[in-house]
């Protein structure tokens, strides 16, 4: 699989773009119950949630402000496992944490790379 170092800063841009868009309909959700409505009623926490996910999930789809968005992006994330899914359970396939362990260090790896390519910021 040799010929995919030549597209490794691509292939990066294209997983920051994607974890970004992911990230951010978790925001319109609870927001504007779009695409999907939000199946519990907002507290002041939920509504933290959403901005960290709508306003994150746009700044590092697009690559701005991409290192501090994606640390805090983590660092929502790992509150979410441990407020919501990792008391249930020790193994996240059970306890249903998979997505937010997932998103956690996801956007670590983007906070400890930057936006590369693709992106408004350049470093």
């Amino acid at each position: 699989m040799k010929f995919l170092d030549n597209f490794q800063e691509q292939i990066y841009a294209l997983f920051r773009i994607v974890i970004g868009f992911l990230f951010l309909w978790h925001g319109t959700q609870k927001f504007f119950n779009f695409p999907l409505e939000f199946p519990w009623p907002l507290n002041p926490m939920l509504y933290a949630a959403g901005a960290i996910e709508l306003v994150a999930g746009i700044l590092i789809m697009v690559g701005f402000f991409t290192r501090p968005a994606a640390f805090i992006a983590s660092g929502t994330m790992a509150a979410a496992y441990w407020m919501a899914h990792g008391l249930k359970d020790i193994f996240p396939i059970t306890n249903g944490g998979e997505l937010a362990i997932m998103f956690c260090f996801s956007f670590l790896l983007i906070a400890s790379r930057g936006a590369g390519i693709w992106g408004i910021d350049k470093a």
